[in-house]
């Protein structure tokens, strides 16, 4: 099977995690079949060969970006405009899906990019608590909850074709600290390097967008 086919059977067979803490409810993207149609053609664009990929890997879904298309930092615009997958989802913009491809561009386009790299993230799934989006790490019972279940998607991606020997994380808080804990407990990857978050960017340190787009290259390539 292809990169592509096993990514699909991935996204689309995702197991619910049950019992989650009082008020937290799951946002599963890939529920309705637009979404799974449009995460057939991305993938197929974009992953139809064996080539193993280098994975960023962000927190989790939400509510504008990947937890809509099922892409990881890309909007039902971006995923579009960028990336040629039309599709009839409310075309809204989302923070990190901005600086995201704009550093695409920068790099050379979504078909150089993709071709290296894979948007991971270390619950495939979001959370919703209140009406707002909530990341696996902000409740401590949440994430000793979904534990099992982020340690048994990340291994699943890299048997699917994610590199061992470099990941990164996006997010240089919370998210790497995490990442590295599950890598020295599990052995996942010989290297972490951590980026800043495209959100964090876009919200506090949007005049210097360049900077951070540059450091983006410098790392990734």
């Amino acid at each position: 099977m292809s990169f592509q086919n096993i990514l699909s059977d991935f996204y689309l067979k995702l197991e619910i995690p049950e019992n989650l803490p009082a008020g937290v409810e799951i946002l599963n993207p890939y529920e309705t079949p637009e979404t799974q149609n449009l995460v057939n053609r991305f993938f197929t664009k974009f992953y139809s060969d064996d080539n193993p990929r280098i994975m960023l890997i962000g927190i989790n879904p939400g509510r504008f970006g990947g937890g809509v298309t099922g892409i990881g930092f890309t909007d039902p615009i971006h995923l579009r405009e960028k990336c040629g997958v039309d599709n009839t989802l409310e075309k809204k913009h989302e923070l990190s899906s901005l600086f995201m491809y704009k550093m695409i561009d920068a790099f050379g386009g979504v078909g150089e990019f993709f071709n290296r790299y894979l948007f991971s993230s270390v619950s495939p799934l979001g959370f919703v608590k209140d009406g707002k989006n909530l990341n696996y790490y902000d409740i401590p019972a949440l994430k000793k909850k979904l534990e099992p279940f982020m340690v048994d998607s990340l291994k699943k991606q890299i048997e699917m074709g994610g590199t061992r020997e470099i990941a990164f994380s996006i997010g240089m808080g919370e998210n790497v600290k995490y990442i590295q804990y599950l890598n020295d407990k599990h052995q996942l990857f010989s290297e972490i390097k951590a980026l800043p978050h495209p959100r964090w960017i876009m919200q506090y340190r949007r005049k210097r967008v360049d900077e951070f787009v540059k450091e983006y290259l410098e790392e990734l390539h």
